[in-house]
């Protein structure tokens, strides 16, 4: 029943991942599906509607923007209401926006159902992790975390090989109806299926929740890490969610499924890599190494796969396109650190304050890189131009070495601060 209350937590982890986390994370499934299918069916897009590149990137992001915005009273109803709630109302209005996405014709309906769904998946992920901090034990949080972003990586795989068959059979107005089906039907079984902690919600009133947001926000620890958190996540989303797909076309020289296929590879890592570092971070911790020291390796990592990126190695594609992916998002790894820095009663506002950096870097970045790409003149085939691609990636691989240089000396400082009083 939805009223259940369960005040005491579940024993062994698989089963609070099968039990409680679960419907969650087919929530934050469904949010990486819709966050990448526009880089499958953006040529659709693009053809339907004359768009530009930096059209498709406005109307491809307008999922981040509003996704973004949400951030912060999203937190606020997280720590008040407690995540059944806020996610099943949220997924109702995602699955409203797909139906109007689907039966968008032109460029702005399509912008506006396009911000809709990403409002109704502003807490795809948060909403998970609200769910590990009340029910999965401190030094477990990286694991079950990673488990929860695992499936979003699934959500990634369908949005490359599978998506374009389906869009090839069905047309994309179908897809997003069907898609519009399957998230309500999400957000019924997350409203029914689980059950409330007696201690989730929280209990102070509302002028107070603000007041502990204006805390958080006013952390210099927060922001040490945010910029490179942002700029790096940021990046990697911006490319994988949109660009990745003409870069393949237009740099690479593949035809529609030799895209696809690509893209899979880069989600498979992706998938890989989400539980490779989770797996790393959880045996380091119960070792002693701290998870900010994790995740600055994984980093270094994302960095390198990107300059061969910028620098267009063609040749070495799988084995960089694949470390892209698995390395992308270890910014995950920030957000059991910020629960335990700020505690468990502001960790849904302090995860979604970083969240809005995050989103809104990978908003202003999708845009960016498109806007950059226009200032070329497209190829004989009406490609983008690959120096386009070369000078848009390689202006943010710029930014996050600056946030990189800007974070280092306050590494071990970070590692060891406390949240303000």
């Amino acid at each position: 029943m939805s009223s259940r209350i369960v005040s005491s937590r579940p024993g062994p982890l698989a089963l609070t991942l099968l039990s409680v986390l679960a419907p969650f994370a087919l929530g934050f499934f469904l949010s990486y599906l819709f966050r990448a299918v526009n880089a499958v069916v953006g040529p659709n897009l693009a053809a339907d509607l004359d768009l530009s590149a930096s059209e498709l990137g406005l109307l491809t992001s307008a999922y981040l923007f509003a996704f973004a915005l949400f951030q912060l009273p999203l937190g606020v109803l997280l720590d008040r209401f407690g995540p059944r709630r806020v996610q099943a109302a949220l997924l109702a209005c995602a699955a409203s926006g797909s139906l109007l996405f689907a039966l968008g014709q032109g460029a702005v309906s399509l912008t506006v159902a396009r911000a809709l769904i990403g409002l109704g998946f502003a807490g795809g992920l948060m909403s998970g992790f609200k769910a590990v901090v009340l029910w999965v034990p401190e030094p477990r949080r990286a694991l079950a975390n990673a488990a929860i972003m695992s499936f979003g990586a699934l959500g990634t795989l369908v949005a490359t090989v599978p998506t374009e068959l389906a869009v090839q059979a069905v047309g994309w107005r179908a897809v997003f109806a069907g898609l519009a089906a399957i998230t309500f039907a999400v957000a019924a079984l997350i409203f029914l299926a689980v059950p409330e902690r007696a201690d989730g919600p929280a209990a102070e009133n509302l002028a107070r929740q603000i007041a502990s947001l204006r805390r958080i926000l006013r952390d210099g620890a927060f922001w040490r890490l945010a910029p490179l958190l942002a700029s790096t996540a940021g990046t990697h989303i911006a490319i994988q969610t949109l660009w990745a797909g003409p870069w393949f076309r237009d740099v690479a020289g593949f035809d529609r499924i030799g895209v696809a296929n690509y893209l899979m590879l880069v989600a498979v890592a992706f998938f890989a890599g989400i539980l490779l570092t989770g797996a790393v971070a959880d045996w380091f911790v119960r070792r002693g190494v701290d998870l900010l020291t994790v995740m600055l390796g994984f980093i270094v990592l994302f960095l390198v796969s990107e300059v061969a990126i910028v620098l267009q190695w063609t040749s070495l594609n799988p084995p960089v396109w694949a470390i892209f992916g698995m390395t992308g998002q270890v910014a995950v790894l920030a957000y059991p650190w910020l629960s335990s820095h700020f505690g468990a009663a502001l960790s849904g506002r302090a995860n979604t304050a970083m969240n809005l950096a995050l989103f809104l870097a990978a908003f202003g970045i999708q845009y960016a890189i498109g806007a950059i790409i226009d200032l070329f003149p497209t190829t004989a085939d009406g490609g983008y131009h690959p120096t386009g691609y070369r000078v848009g990636f390689g202006v943010f691989l710029a930014i996050q070495v600056l946030a990189l240089i800007w974070y280092l000396p306050g590494h071990r400082a970070l590692v060891n601060a406390r949240a303000p009083a």
